[in-house]
């Protein structure tokens, strides 16, 4: 869980996004903790000091990951390599190691590829976590499920008192609400992206894209059932557009919640998880 020094849960979210979007906090000489995100859109490296607090971060949007399987080894190793490098120039300091993670259930070898990656890029894997665990570093759930919507994938993860009672993964994700936009808009795939991201346009694009958070709720509301679960706590990119935590919340007749910014929670959370590892097994899968 989150240490209780970092803060509050939007003062957490508030300081993230600051950092990735530039502002740096000197941390001096104490310990650091790096999370590396290696997402379907987006590529994270999220920086805190020993307290658990954002000091530094940096992302890219890149096509190197699809569902959790890295597909450019080479192109992923250049851009991590360059958000890192970019990090230790703000901070003043080099980074050397860093904590990662994977959807549920990918292949072992898809898992080794992630460590491969942070290597190549200088850094070694102090830790790896499939993502809704992460996530849930930084959200203290004890009672629920999280659900970490990703650019190709769902993964969930449902704990009850305080134990992790199941993990599961479904290709549904961000990239499928571009390819629903782009279809419906006759615009290219890159256009959609964009567009997606306009909250400007958001009420507009709402019913085009509702059937893909239609299907994230049916996914959910499939892995959670064997389980009394009373919330769903929603992360990632895709849950920025708003009206999904309503849609998911029709769809399963369960309390859904986002919290103030989803975007990096799952990149903070793997940063809590360095130079504490954890290794969550993984389907043995070559």
């Amino acid at each position: 869980m989150r240490p209780p020094a970092a803060g509050t849960l939007d003062e957490l979210l508030a300081r993230t996004g600051q950092v990735m979007a530039g502002a740096v906090t000197r941390p001096g000489d104490g310990e650091l903790r790096v999370g590396v995100d290696l997402g379907t859109a987006y590529t994270v490296v999220v920086v805190t000091d020993e307290r658990g607090w954002p000091v530094a971060g940096a992302y890219r949007f890149a096509k190197v990951v699809r569902d959790g399987v890295v597909v450019n080894f080479h192109g992923a190793v250049r851009l991590l390599s360059a958000l890192k490098s970019d990090v230790e120039e703000r901070l003043g300091r080099p980074l050397t190691q860093a904590a990662s993670g994977f959807p549920p259930g990918v292949a072992r070898g898809s898992v080794r590829a992630v460590e491969h990656v942070l290597e190549g890029a200088g850094l070694t894997c102090s830790g790896l976590v499939d993502e809704p665990n992460a996530a849930n570093a930084v959200l203290g759930v004890t009672d629920g499920a999280v659900v970490d919507v990703g650019g190709g994938t769902t993964g969930i993860a449902v704990f009850r008192n305080g134990e992790l009672c199941t993990v599961a993964d479904e290709p549904t994700g961000g990239t499928h609400v571009s390819l629903v936009l782009a279809g419906a808009l006759g615009v290219p795939f890159d256009e959609a992206e964009e567009l997606k991201r306009d909250p400007a346009r958001a009420a507009e694009l709402f019913p085009i894209v509702r059937p893909v958070f239609e299907k994230i709720g049916v996914i959910v509301r499939d892995v959670v059932a064997p389980f009394e679960v009373e919330t769903v706590h929603l992360v990632g990119g895709t849950c920025r557009f708003p009206g999904i935590d309503r849609v998911v919340a029709e769809t399963t007749g369960i309390r859904t919640t986002v919290p103030s910014d989803p975007l990096f929670v799952t990149g903070l959370g793997l940063a809590y998880h360095d130079r504490a590892p954890v290794t969550i097994a993984t389907e043995d899968r070559q």
